[in-house]
């Protein structure tokens, strides 16, 4: 009996320091959460009674490197209903389907929604909300907004890109520096009781947006506009499928014009610039919009054809295995293997010097000038010239080259590599090497962004990019410029030449695949001044119809960009030419439409003179 009392009595006691130790725990706990965590739980208590709405903040403005606008924006608002505060439902499904021009099934299920807000429309143009505000409508809201506006509507699209509704970058400049360019919401709370009403003596709180960043890019607006206009009128004049224009400074890698026509309408992204069928699908809607916003110079690939040529005879100056006066000899094809490799004078172009040969874009001289590097020689410079990685453009979604794996280069390969066939380059790509031959030697980054401004007007960033020097040799570089000004006084891009001007180039006429569809690309790459030069540009025809050849359908069109640009950017004329009445023709010229070579030309008789006017 005692020894029960005994535990019995332990058994009060244990309870007693347990209860006593619970209590003395929760009682620390709660002065815890009361003193040192009052001001977080505070905060939540507050929230809890708090209506937040957002306020967009203004995106950053894109400019060109002259300080013109090309990215603005509108003010618009958000409409949105608060469904314990509508007194007058159906005056508000009334009010609001007339004004936002909605149907009236759509605006009541929203308004009889049981919700802290429910939002109506947004993108409401200014003029509308402020009707909106007029009509004093209880439990309506109209909140300010932003929507992305372009000047220009289609001017460069492909390049600029396009935001989406919640004002972020989707495709282009919009999309890869669109942490820039993004500002930072605000907000605007207000008190509510435990029913979700306001508590108009409490009043707003408003936490202030902050406006996005200023983008300046090197593009040109003029010499993006002159560069849109010569595309679409030989898009129009030869029936293309597509142009594109790629107008760059190759000392630096700044692109001063990028084109791809048909360009699309910015201010309408989602509207197609085709005609289609009225029951067209919602998928093939989507596959017909993401081909109109690809960008050909960089998304696209294509064989270079004769433009290549350029690539090659860097390569085999650099390697020793050809002089600019070396003999060779064109019968109109070559036999490499088991095939025969014609050139595009059938008859061919007899003996020639290697200038003579690049004049003539003859095939069998370069494909000699391949099969003397070799496979292993051939793909050292590939991978030295930069060919077989991304340019590193600032734009998203760049391709990258689609070339033989070396171990599967033989004899026919080399051949057609040579003269640019059988394998594939983005223009960007070509345009970013050949700057690195011509420049002395440096490879340089395309690109167009140049530097972030706050909304002050302070400058946040300026955007530096790698150069990769000891592309070439700089005897290797000049003598490829005087090569390549010779092709365009005397050779087959001499409708690129403009008189005054030394402009270097090289004219391509490439076939698309399959071969037995018989489609052709006509491209021609020139720049200026030859001696130094301070602009490259690269123009690229597809699916030209009737006469394709790049001589006769790129080559005047990049000379029209050129008697536009080069005095707009102030380069001088640095030739003058003394020419005699009679004619000449290099060895081999001729007409291609009847099966000879293309470069017919009126050659000087005096020997052309350089100098500074």
């Amino acid at each position: 009996m005692q020894h029960l009392k005994l535990y019995q009595k332990g058994k009060i006691v244990f309870l007693f320091f347990a209860v006593t130790a619970i209590l003395t725990a929760a009682c620390g706990r709660l002065a815890y959460l009361m003193i040192v965590q009052s001001d977080y739980y505070g905060k939540k208590a507050q929230a809890l009674h708090e209506r937040e709405r957002s306020i967009k903040a203004a995106r950053g403005k894109i400019v060109d490197r002259n300080g013109i606008v090309l990215a603005d924006n509108r003010s618009v608002c958000t409409v949105s209903v608060i469904h314990s505060q509508i007194r007058d439902p159906e005056r508000v499904i009334a009010e609001l389907a007339e004004l936002l021009e909605l149907p009236e099934d759509t605006v009541r299920k929203r308004v009889e929604k049981v919700s802290s807000i429910e939002r109506i429309s947004s993108n409401v143009p200014k003029e509308t909300g402020d009707a909106i505000l007029a009509r004093q409508l209880e439990g309506v809201k109209v909140d300010e907004d932003y929507r992305r506006y372009y000047p220009y509507d289609s001017l460069a699209s492909k390049v600029i890109g396009f935001t989406g509704g919640d004002n972020q970058g989707i495709v282009g400049l919009e999309v890869r520096y669109d942490d820039w360019l993004s500002g930072k919401d605000g907000k605007i709370l207000t008190m509510t009781n435990a029913y979700g009403q306001e508590l108009e003596q409490e009043g707003e709180r408003r936490q202030e947006p902050v406006t996005g960043n200023q983008l300046t890019i090197s593009l040109d607006c003029n010499l993006q506009m002159y560069c849109e206009q010569a595309a679409q009128k030989v898009m129009l004049e030869k029936n293309a499928d597509e142009v594109s224009v790629i107008l760059m400074n190759p000392q630096n890698g700044e692109i001063f014009a990028m084109v791809n026509v048909p360009e699309y309408n910015l201010n309408e992204p989602f509207t197609l610039n085709v005609e289609t069928a009225s029951d067209l699908k919602e998928s093939e809607k989507q596959d017909l919009l993401n081909q109109m916003w690809r960008n050909a110079c960089i998304n696209d690939t294509y064989e270079p054809g004769s433009t290549f040529k350029i690539i090659t005879t860097a390569a085999a100056l650099e390697q020793g295995v050809v002089t600019v006066n070396d003999s060779f000899y064109c019968p109109g094809y070559k036999i490499v293997e088991d095939r025969r490799i014609r050139c595009h004078k059938t008859t061919g172009h007899g003996a020639e010097t290697f200038t003579q040969g690049i004049m003539n874009s003859c095939n069998p001289v370069f494909i000699e000038l391949g099969l003397r590097l070799g496979a292993e020689n051939f793909y050292h410079y590939f991978e030295q010239f930069g060919l077989l990685r991304k340019t590193g453009i600032d734009l998203p979604g760049e391709a990258a080259t689609i070339m033989h794996k070396k171990e599967n280069i033989g004899q026919v390969e080399l051949a057609t590599i040579s003269f640019g066939q059988s394998f594939q380059i983005t223009p960007i790509q070509l345009v970013t090497t050949v700057s690195s031959l011509i420049n002395g030697g440096t490879r340089v980054v395309p690109h167009f962004g140049v530097s972030v401004q706050n909304a002050e007007g302070e400058t946040r960033k300026t955007f530096s990019y790698d150069e990769t020097e000891g592309t070439v040799s700089t005897a290797t570089s000049k003598t490829l410029c005087d090569l390549l000004e010779h092709v365009v006084s005397e050779g087959t891009g001499k409708k690129a030449a403009i008189e005054g001007f030394s402009i270097g180039g090289k004219t391509a006429t490439s076939q698309t695949l399959p071969r037995s569809d018989h489609k052709y690309i006509a491209s021609f790459l020139g720049f200026a001044p030859a001696e130094d030069p301070q602009v490259i540009g690269l123009i690229v025809i597809d699916n030209p119809q009737g006469v394709y050849y790049g001589g006769t359908v790129a080559a005047p069109v990049m000379k029209e960009i050129f008697e536009n640009a080069l005095p707009y950017l102030g380069i001088g004329k640095t030739v003058t030419e003394q020419r005699c009445s009679r004619k000449k023709l290099l060895p081999g010229a001729g007409d291609p439409e009847n099966g000879r070579c293309w470069d017919e030309m009126e050659l000087p008789c005096c020997q052309i003179k350089r100098k500074d006017v």
